[in-house]
């Protein structure tokens, strides 16, 4: 098998909690559910990907896996975005993979097309290889395609694009930052959620679950302002 991706999900009820200020706990658990319903759907439309693993501790995730043709390993521990990814990638080794795609579940308006073009132009299937997707900053990590799929540990988090390149030279591999627009809309802050509203607005279809329920939660705001 070739190219595997490894979606990490965090329980819905704990995710997004740095939107607190703008959207409320049930709206952020119905907006983390929606996004990652809507990089499920986009996942399965990829050309030059040949499976998705899923990992989440969280049921209806697991469902929404399921129902999209993912294959789901339950994160008993939810240590963290790295931990999960680690388990994602023994899963797709398991599967076969000899390359893995880490991408997260809060990047609704991943575009399928940008996606395979990532895939068809990254690193060889055994070259090794590390490709970085930056997040809108230009500092974060929001995907790494990995060449074999043990090139490097995934570490997560503030600084990681620095960390993830010095890993990756370090292990010998051909390292690459990658411009991939619709995966740098990542969803942590009320900033992200105000730029993921205008990229969605400036552009048709994709990320249907997401875009009716920011529908909803736009005359919330305005009635609350």
């Amino acid at each position: 098998m070739g190219t595997v991706a490894v979606l990490p999900i965090k329980t819905f009820a704990a995710a997004k909690h740095r939107l607190s200020e703008a959207v409320g706990a049930p709206d952020r658990r119905e907006l983390a559910e929606a996004m990652v319903g809507d990089v499920l759907e986009a996942l399965g439309a990829i050309a030059g990907l040949d499976a998705v693993v899923a990992v989440t501790a969280e049921p209806r995730a697991a469902t929404a896996a399921r129902e999209a043709g993912a294959r789901v390993v339950h994160d008993d521990r939810e240590a963290g975005q790295s931990a999960a990814a680690l388990l994602g990638v023994e899963a797709a080794i398991a599967l076969g993979a000899e390359r893995v795609l880490l991408v997260p579940g809060d990047c609704p308006a991943l575009d399928p097309g940008e996606v395979g073009a990532l895939l068809a132009g990254g690193t060889a299937v055994r070259q090794p290889g590390v490709v970085i997707v930056a997040d809108r900053h230009g500092s974060g990590t929001n995907a790494l395609l990995l060449s074999p799929p043990r090139a490097i540990e995934p570490s997560f988090g503030d600084g990681s694009l620095a960390r993830h390149a010095a890993r990756g030279r370090a292990a010998g591999a051909a390292v690459r930052i990658a411009e991939v627009p619709s995966l740098n809309l990542d969803v942590d802050t009320p900033e992200d959620l105000d730029a993921l509203r205008s990229a969605l607005a400036s552009r048709d279809g994709g990320a249907a679950r997401t875009r009716a329920l920011l529908a909803r939660l736009q005359p919330r705001a305005a009635a609350a302002g």
